[in-house]
């Protein structure tokens, strides 16, 4: 008789079931009912008819640029609004006198895992100012950190691929290094020549097997265009359900029926939308993209750094807000914004036996709420999280291993 490595009795879903989960090796191998047989177990643990979710998924965020827990540094606004290359510059000196990146990553790294984050995707800046420095460092961090965590990482040319020179040779050799995506920024608004910059992003991808996350700031039309250029090269490239767009400002500044049309195209070619839902800029119209089939999850993206002082680590929360932005109130509402944390989230970064299901790996969280809706707007506190059926963090502190 197989003997489970723990059972969680006591085990609140989301549809308000109260089971136990039996674990083994790491994934769910049981789900049981009030009244059914427990099979043995060489441990078991209540968990108090607490809420059980999956381990979020942080579909962008970046370790290597955050300030968490090192010196304050005031924000220093631009001189004309939102302008990317003044705010890179405004990094670059304060990266300058930051502590040590390993330092400053698994800060920021801890936070985020004692809030409930299981998987990550992270974007690290490669280009010719810092060659793959940082990535040798944030390499390092994803090694120390991976029992407790899944880490992607993106290669991300934070100031332009074809205005940074060489940064297509860094970018490929961080791809041979351990990255496992292509990072591409504002094809147009920065580096003034899409077809260019697109040229080298899916080079890049096809080469090496790899997705692509392209941050795309530019606003409006411009924005719109370049959204369709994206989408056009993914299906020639027959790269449906690797690509993702992020940020994609514009589709919050266009008209009604053009996004609309815009999403049947990126729902068509597969390409997903993440957001963080910050401040006062706009983004994608969460149900406008969802009704036509589009993938559409969430990040952290900054947590205090050059960009905005803001950024707690909480996706919980982060969810909360796009909920909060969005005019969510109905519970189908909390729960799609929910998803956008966890199951969205999960099918963009590729991570499959996602779950709280038989056969699933257990990454999962305790929430002291009755079901997700309430958990949305409650935003409790006092998680516990678990990586594999292991207790990895509780109380919102990491366990030292």
């Amino acid at each position: 008789m197989n003997i489970a490595d723990c059972i969680f009795t006591n085990s609140r879903l989301s549809d308000g079931r109260i089971v136990s989960l039996a674990v083994t090796g790491g994934r769910f191998s049981g789900l049981f009912e009030a009244g059914d047989t427990l099979p043995a177990a060489s441990q078991t643990v209540d968990l108090g008819n607490r809420l059980v979710v999956p381990g979020f998924v942080e579909g962008h965020i970046h370790l290597d640029t955050s300030f968490y827990s090192d010196t304050w540094r005031p924000h220093k606004p631009c001189t004309n609004g939102f302008d990317v290359r003044e705010r890179s510059a405004f990094q670059a000196e304060n990266l300058a006198a930051a502590a040590p990146i390993e330092e400053r990553a698994r800060n920021q790294l801890e936070l985020c895992l004692a809030h409930g984050t299981t998987s990550m995707r992270s974007h690290v800046m490669v280009d010719d100012t810092v060659g793959v420095r940082h990535l040798e460092a944030i390499l390092a961090v994803r090694e120390r950190y991976r029992e407790l965590i899944d880490i992607q990482l993106v290669a991300f040319p934070q100031h332009g691929i074809l205005k940074s020179p060489g940064c297509s040779d860094y970018m490929s050799q961080a791809m041979a290094m351990g990255c496992d995506t292509v990072g591409g920024l504002d094809p147009a608004g920065f580096d003034g020549n899409i077809e260019g910059h697109l040229d080298v992003v899916f080079g890049l991808a096809d080469r090496h097997d790899a997705g692509i996350d392209i941050h795309l700031h530019d606003p409006g039309t411009l924005g719109a265009f370049e959204i369709e250029r994206i989408a056009e090269r993914t299906r020639a490239l027959s790269m449906e359900g690797r690509v993702t767009i992020s940020h994609a400002y514009c589709l919050g500044d266009l008209e009604l029926d053009q996004v609309r049309r815009i999403a049947d195209n990126l729902a068509r070619s597969g390409v997903a939308i993440v957001t963080n839902a910050p401040g006062a800029m706009s983004f994608p119209p969460v149900h406008v993209l969802r009704e036509a089939g589009v993938n559409y999850f969430a990040g952290n993206d900054n947590i205090r750094d050059s960009w905005w002082p803001y950024g707690d680590g909480d996706l919980l929360r982060r969810a909360n807000i796009v909920g909060y932005r969005s005019g969510f109130n109905e519970d189908w509402e909390l729960e799609t914004a929910f998803s956008m944390v966890t199951t969205e989230g999960a099918r963009a970064l590729g991570i499959k036996d996602y779950g709280i299901e038989v056969g699933a790996r257990a990454d999962f969280v305790t929430l002291d709420a009755e079901h997700v809706p309430e958990a949305m707007v409650a935003v409790p506190g006092n998680r516990d999280v678990y990586k594999n059926g292991r207790l990895v963090a509780f109380a919102g502190v990491v366990i030292p291993q």
